[in-house]
């Protein structure tokens, strides 16, 4: 009996060591996956995530990228970029909160993506017209009032001839570059005529296939 209650009092402090111990290395891990300076996804995780919830459901598959950013480095300093990292990042969160499942990331740079679950198009002028309005809205760094400006691009899934994420990640990237080039706003890739006027005043519809401009 003795030696019983000798084992277990040295297996206890050992069972919880492990417990804790395997809390810390799913933080960790968890973390990793995570981009250190928006929280978000980064692509690998977020890749899994996405192809997951494709595989299920049809879905608004969408590219953000910020424009005006490299003169925003470059005129107040990386920090000032950085928070404009963050802001996006917490903008993209806030806008997406209600839509159940969706999966956000921070691609690399100034680039970012979103998937969401979405069985009717027609919901997603609004739902890409809120995102726009979200991501260019202002911000504070050091006491100054700074904004930047956001291009997106959006593919509908049921327009696809399979829910190919990597499919749907070239048709959302050729529209974004459709809406930088007609000055920032957002463009649909492929579908019903749900054609948005970008911030430069012109119609952003299908995708061109000219060339990628800097932000």
């Amino acid at each position: 009996m003795n030696d019983l209650l000798t084992t277990a009092s040295v297996a206890g402090p050992l069972a919880g060591g492990w417990g804790v111990h395997g809390l810390w290395m799913r933080r960790r891990l968890s973390a990793a996956r995570r981009d250190p300076l928006s929280g978000l996804w980064t692509r690998a995780p977020f890749e899994r995530r996405a192809a997951r919830l494709l595989a299920r459901r049809h879905a608004a598959v969408v590219l953000v990228d910020l424009d005006g950013f490299k003169a925003l480095n470059d005129t107040f300093g990386h920090g000032a970029g950085d928070e404009a990292i963050r802001a996006t990042a917490a903008s993209l969160n806030d806008a997406l909160s209600e839509q159940c499942g969706a999966v956000v990331a921070r691609l690399g740079g100034d680039e970012f993506a979103a998937v969401v679950a979405l069985s009717d198009p027609f919901t997603l002028p609004w739902l890409l017209n809120g995102l726009h309005g979200a991501l260019t809205a202002p911000f504070t760094y050091q006491g100054r009032t700074l904004r930047v400006g956001a291009s997106l691009g959006a593919c509908w899934t049921a327009e696809l001839p399979s829910r190919s994420l990597p499919l749907a990640l070239r048709r959302a990237d050729e529209a974004m570059y459709t809406a930088k080039r007609d000055g920032g706003g957002w463009c649909l890739a492929d579908g019903p005529d749900l054609t948005h006027t970008s911030q430069a005043g012109r119609r952003s519809g299908r995708p061109g296939t000219g060339g990628r401009e800097a932000a």
